[in-house]
């Protein structure tokens, strides 16, 4: 049997939500100049427990991009201290982008199969695997605060077939690599692609996980709703000159399915050119909910409202 969310009356649609800068220099908890932005509801809208999802959405610049597997501890540290400081906020998911502990540097994993663990002495490899010891610090923050934290990485599997890969950490400690669907260019070179999105269940709320190109098909958000899905979240890189695409992609996938949408974009430069940054949250009808601003890191706050949703699906013509 397919769990479903917790139901709560029926309730008028909210009205759109405020979006609010919020000063955050992490006090040297998380990597400098990320700040948070959050999406805030009028007086009298606050959402109520225990029918709501509060998400945080990382837009990320990597570190030490262009250094391969040298970046992974790097980045996974700076990982930890996003999920910690998203948790004091009142996160239990925590949406990174596409490749997050690598950066988009695809010629990186150009080595050879049998290559996820390196010998003593060698460089680091980019691949993770199961039970690859760079990911405990993640896997111990999310237990300890009970989030679920989705990461970027290139993912070997047991019989060594390469993936561009989603992890969810979960508030267990448990790792499950989801993967890409709709590889693109030079990706189709180095990676096998998945068979559709993953759908899981996040404090009741079922979340469909999808990675950049997999937003631009409308049969993959279409799978997800098949599966009952709430949330919509996609771990991605779009590049300047791109901004109404993805505005197009998560608003669409949003309102045709009556579910809430997350991107979460790759930040800085990157090989494919500047990021456009607008990291954000789509309510049910496809409207924005919260987007930042820049496009370094910076952390989008929202808090998922599941009487939002009731109100669209239960409507006539919905």
């Amino acid at each position: 049997m397919i769990p479903t969310p917790p139901q709560v009356p029926t309730q008028r649609p909210a009205r759109p939500l405020d979006a609010t800068s919020v000063e955050s220099p992490f006090g040297g908890t998380a990597p400098a100049g990320a700040g948070f932005v959050e999406a805030r509801p009028h007086p009298g809208e606050e959402p109520h427990d225990p029918a709501v999802l509060r998400a945080a959405v990382v837009q990320y610049e990597a570190l030490l991009s262009g250094v391969g597997g040298a970046a992974v501890e790097a980045n996974v540290a700076a990982h930890v201290r996003l999920v910690a400081e998203a948790c004091n906020r009142g996160a239990r998911l925590v949406l990174f982008p596409e490749l997050s502990l690598t950066g988009y540097e695809l010629t990186a994993f150009k080595v050879p199969a049998g290559a996820g663990q390196p010998s003593p002495g060698s460089q680091p490899s980019p691949w993770l695997t199961e039970g690859d010891p760079r990911l405990h610090p993640l896997q111990d923050v999310c237990a300890r605060t009970r989030t679920v934290a989705v990461v970027g990485a290139g993912w070997r599997e047991a019989d060594q077939t390469p993936r561009l890969a989603s992890l969810i950490v979960g508030c267990d400690g448990s790792v499950k690599p989801v993967f890409k669907t709709h590889l693109h260019g030079p990706e189709r070179e180095l990676f096998v692609p998945g068979s559709g999105p993953a759908v899981l269940d996040v404090d009741g709320w079922r979340v469909a996980f999808a990675v950049c190109a997999d937003a631009a098909h409308p049969a993959h958000a279409g799978a997800a709703a098949e599966a009952e899905a709430d949330v919509y979240a996609v771990s991605a890189l779009y590049t300047r000159g791109e901004e109404l695409r993805l505005g197009l992609h998560l608003g669409a996938r949003s309102m045709d399915h009556r579910m809430f949408g997350l991107l979460a974009n790759l930040g800085g430069e990157t090989p494919l050119g500047p990021s456009c940054g607008l990291s954000g949250a789509w309510g049910p009808d496809g409207a924005a909910l919260v987007r930042v601003a820049g496009t370094g890191t910076e952390v989008a706050m929202v808090s998922l409202d599941w009487s939002r949703l009731d109100a669209y699906r239960s409507s006539t013509g919905a």
